[in-house]
């Protein structure tokens, strides 16, 4: 669990100075629960659990993709892929943003490269050149010839689910997912008052990692590292990092050291989306898998349209000291679980709270 400790993309959320006799008890009462038993190290390395995952979790839960500020005109579109699954998104004629498939259903081409771009008017896809409606309807069908056996209009793009959340897009594989409201209602509840849609110069960052993503995720989800592996961030708040767990989402506070800045939000919601909302910025992470041992850390950073160019640099490069600490260790322990000697171990009732609620809804989707 971190955050962005340098420079105003500082700490976060509402800190407390003290403990309280309220706390106190809690606190107490933790010490006094049972130690849970960590995932099993297999699950961490298994290519057939990995392809569970991806149809179990990742093909029904809800996905931050982009932000409406990547897709200002019509024909903008947002392509990359997750756990395996090619995705674009586009803004149509109308001004809706769609996502589908970046899929071809002719035969499985590419209808664009990964990143960012513009269409005229339609999606083409880049090996036989069948046309597509910013809509996902198939337009033309490139010289095919006539078949009296082929209706155009039963061959549309793969749709996804897709909503728009405070100006971030959303997409889910299952369209018959319920609103993406209901998945992030405890976020919207706790943003009330930070209106993040004051923030839309977008920059993006992503990092590669040679672990699993489970790995990644559950080193985001405690502080208990903190004062071993971030010197940085550890001189600058108390050892009293708390945890909440408001399903599907957990919310963290500490208490500031040295007078270092506190403001907004720190959040992260299921599968694998770290939230962090500040009084300049917002940095929202994806922790994405690859591959049963590859992980993709994409950071998406928002700032005002006035903010200073070399400050969003200053801020982009100090919140990735912490990240090269984090992707090591992981890296580390991803190579130690595939070793075959550590098989499981113990969570801590004071720190990783967080991380027993994470594990359970692994088993519980994967079964």
């Amino acid at each position: 669990m971190k955050a962005r400790k340098e420079g105003r993309f500082s700490l976060k959320l509402n800190a407390k100075s003290g403990t309280s006799q309220a706390e106190a008890r809690a606190l107490e009462q933790a010490m006094r629960q049972p130690a849970p038993e960590t995932l099993p190290a297999r699950l961490y390395n298994d290519a057939a659990v990995y392809e569970t995952e991806r149809r179990e979790i990742f093909a029904r839960s809800w996905q931050l993709f982009a932000h409406e500020s990547q897709l200002p005109r019509p024909g903008d579109y947002f392509a990359t892929d997750y756990a395996g699954f090619p995705v674009v998104a586009v803004r149509g004629d109308d001004g809706a943003v769609r996502a589908f498939h970046n899929v071809c259903r002719h035969r499985a081409g590419p209808l664009v490269e990964d990143g960012g771009g513009h269409c005229a008017g339609a999606l083409v896809c880049r090996y036989h050149a069948w046309k597509y409606a910013l809509d996902g309807r198939l337009a033309s069908a490139r010289d095919f010839g006539p078949a009296e056996d082929f209706d155009p209009r039963q061959f549309a793009l793969f749709p996804l689910k897709t909503d728009v959340w405070r100006g971030f897009v959303f997409v889910n594989l299952d369209t018959d997912a319920r609103p993406v409201e209901e998945a992030i209602a405890p976020l919207e509840r706790r943003m009330q008052t930070l209106s993040p849609e004051r923030f839309r110069n977008p920059r993006i960052s992503s990092h590669n990692i040679h672990c699993n993503w489970k790995t990644y995720v559950e080193n985001y989800l405690e502080g208990y590292h903190i004062p071993v592996l971030h010197p940085m961030l550890a001189s600058t708040i108390a050892a009293d990092y708390g945890t909440e767990i408001d399903p599907p989402a957990q919310f963290y506070r500490a208490t500031p050291k040295n007078d270092a800045p506190i403001a907004g939000l720190w959040a992260w919601t299921w599968p694998c989306l770290g939230v962090n909302v500040y009084a300049d910025g917002i940095l929202m992470e994806r922790m994405w898998p690859v591959a049963k041992d590859r992980t993709r850390l994409d950071y998406l950073f928002l700032f005002s349209e006035d903010a200073d160019e070399a400050e969003i640099e200053r801020q982009i490069a100090a919140s990735l000291i912490t990240t090269k600490e984090d992707i090591e260790i992981c890296e580390a322990v991803q190579r130690n679980l595939d070793a075959g000697i550590y098989q499981s171990g113990r969570l801590s009732p004071k720190h990783e709270q967080g991380v027993a609620w994470f594990q359970k809804q692994v088993l519980r989707a994967i079964g």
